[in-house]
């Protein structure tokens, strides 16, 4: 469907929101003449208000005529000054596809590439241009694969997509704004009805009589009914634009495999979710490791930390970079993209250009500065707060990141015996060792059960009873006193946190700890208990740290 058609159906579904307006109005001047003519004053009064109160939300959908402008994204404007190399691959492939260049760039901290239009007059006319550039994102390709997926987005100017959306956009929340409105007169009207029978119950207990269960069945119907209208309009104009928009990725598609090469942008499309998943594992995992805590990473690593994590698992994310992943969800007409298997099948489907073996350079050699790039990102993106967190190179992050998190962790087991905190909120080395002290000398006496009845339990473990509720409860013992060992031991420098881009942060014991901490556990949860080799491991010496003799298991990235 070409681009005057797109436009004139916009134009219809949006017409078709302002005449479902009108019809409705009209149904409800209907009824109040019914009411009018036949209904008795008081139930004609009651119509009439009713009728006001839900053409109000009605009529206010239909007076919002503003088009939706574009509210931007947070991130950073570069000049032409600041990134000349950027700004000349830009404009080199918007010649190639065929249109008129952005007029902006920003950069942005997401894993992802975006184009909007500040379009005027319902998109008779161009606006302002920005292209949206995610930093994390250009970390994960090369420059080809980056020049197909900047491609992908002008192909959207090119096909004039970014014009026309504003169309629809209006139309989507128009509907959005309308269904909004009922539903929260709905809630208002549902949490009144409940105030007032629940204040009513509270005088019948005051005079001595039972009080009435409270029911708002039917209450708020009217509205609940008008959104529902809505709502079958709004999923039906979606489905109407959201095929058109499957198609309109497609043609970009195309448009970049012309202009960056067949082969780069199918590997780019292959390497899209991919790189989504490793990112917001890295955000998880890595990036936010120690936020709770008040530390974040190096100044611009934030979100440029994801190069550390991509080159350590190059090898792993290899393969699944090179062909498509399966679809977690079956395509729905609701989507606004096709899935990604039919995108790269349309792809590779054209003939071979010859450019498969062209150099795999950084996507990052297009930028003067990517440091300074991250930076100013990372600036401009972070909450004020964030932004006065301690900020600590990436081993030191882990290893106090990793400390606190134990620390925490065994709040519980440690408040059994003793005050866990000090007066400004802390737990320094001495107190946790003393803290510790005290949990093995109640293991050591009677006071161990109402330590254990204090400690975490599974439902499992809570039901359980004779036997098996003291292995639960032993069980949990060592696991808790394990986690408490490493706490004290992290805190006072005797052993520390080793940062891993490819497997779990694992942890450096000093020399014979690893081979004697499993027996002192078990010597300590047995019955009946033995502390002392646990005691004598808390209060030995400094010892240089020991590297594992087995490797920690290896942390695959979640499946895409």
């Amino acid at each position: 469907m070409g681009a005057t058609l797109r436009a004139l159906r916009a134009l219809v579904l949006l017409a078709c929101f302002h005449l479902l307006g009108l019809l409705l109005l009209v149904l409800l001047g209907a009824l109040d003449w019914v009411a009018w003519r036949w209904a008795p004053a008081g139930w004609a009064l009651r119509t009439y208000v009713l009728s006001v109160v839900l053409a109000v939300p009605v009529v206010r959908g239909m007076l919002m005529l503003r088009t939706p402008r574009d509210e931007g994204v947070a991130g950073v404007r570069v000049t032409d000054a600041e990134e000349p190399r950027l700004w000349a691959a830009v404009r080199d492939l918007a010649g190639l596809v065929g249109t008129r260049a952005p007029d902006e760039i920003r950069l942005t901290a997401d894993m992802n590439a975006a184009v909007t239009e500040d379009a005027r007059l319902l998109g008779l006319r161009g606006g302002t241009r920005r292209l949206y550039l995610g930093l994390p994102l250009v970390a994960g390709l090369s420059e080809a694969r980056l020049r197909a997926v900047v491609a992908h987005e002008l192909g959207h100017y090119a096909h004039s997509d970014t014009r026309l959306s504003g169309i629809t956009e209006r139309s989507r929340l128009h509907v959005s704004r309308t269904v909004d409105r009922f539903e929260v007169r709905s809630d208002l009207k549902l949490a009144k009805e409940r105030a007032r029978q629940e204040r009513k119950s509270a005088r019948r207990i005051a005079r001595g009589r039972p009080a009435r269960e409270v029911s708002t069945t039917g209450v708020g119907v009217s509205y609940r009914a008008m959104a529902r209208i809505y709502t079958a309009y709004g999923r039906f104009s979606l489905r109407a634009t959201r095929s058109d928009s499957r198609r309109q990725e497609i043609a970009a598609d195309l448009a970049a495999a012309r202009i960056a090469g067949r082969d780069a942008t199918a590997s780019a499309l292959c390497a899209l979710p991919v790189l989504d998943t490793a990112y917001e594992f890295y955000l998880n995992s890595y990036a936010t490791l120690g936020v709770e805590f008040g530390m974040l990473p190096p100044h611009g690593d934030v979100f440029g930390g994801v190069r550390h994590l991509l080159g350590a698992r190059a090898g792993e994310l290899a393969g699944t970079l090179a062909t498509p992943s399966p679809e977690s969800e079956p395509a729905t007409p609701y989507d606004s993209h096709p899935p990604t298997a039919e995108r790269v099948a349309a792809v590779e489907a054209l003939p071979d250009d010859g450019r498969a073996a062209e150099e795999e350079r950084p996507a990052f050699d297009l930028f003067a500065s990517p440091e300074e790039a991250l930076r100013a990102v990372e600036d401009a993106t972070l909450a004020p707060e964030a932004l006065l967190m301690r900020r600590l190179d990436w081993p030191d992050l882990v290893h106090e990141a990793m400390t606190a998190r134990y620390v925490r962790d065994t709040e519980q087991l440690r408040a059994a015996v003793a005050t866990s905190a000090g007066p400004d909120g802390t737990v320094d080395a001495d107190r946790l060792r003393r803290e510790a002290e005290a949990v093995l000398d109640a293991i050591a006496t009677d006071a161990v059960r109402d330590l254990l009845e204090r400690l975490p339990m599974s439902e499992e473990a809570a039901a359980a009873t004779g036997r098996a509720r003291r292995e639960f409860a032993r069980s949990a013992l060592r696991r808790e006193l394990a986690r408490l060992l490493t706490a004290v031991l992290a805190s006072d420098g005797r052993a520390r946190w080793q940062l891993s881009w490819s497997a779990p942060a694992s942890l450096l014991l000093p020399d014979g700890y690893a081979g004697e901490l499993p027996a002192a556990l078990d010597a300590a949860v047995a019955d009946p208990p033995d502390t002392e080799r646990l005691r004598t491991l808390l209060t030995a010496g400094r010892s240089p740290y020991r590297v594992p003799t087995e490797p920690p298991a290896a942390c695959p990235l979640p499946s895409s």
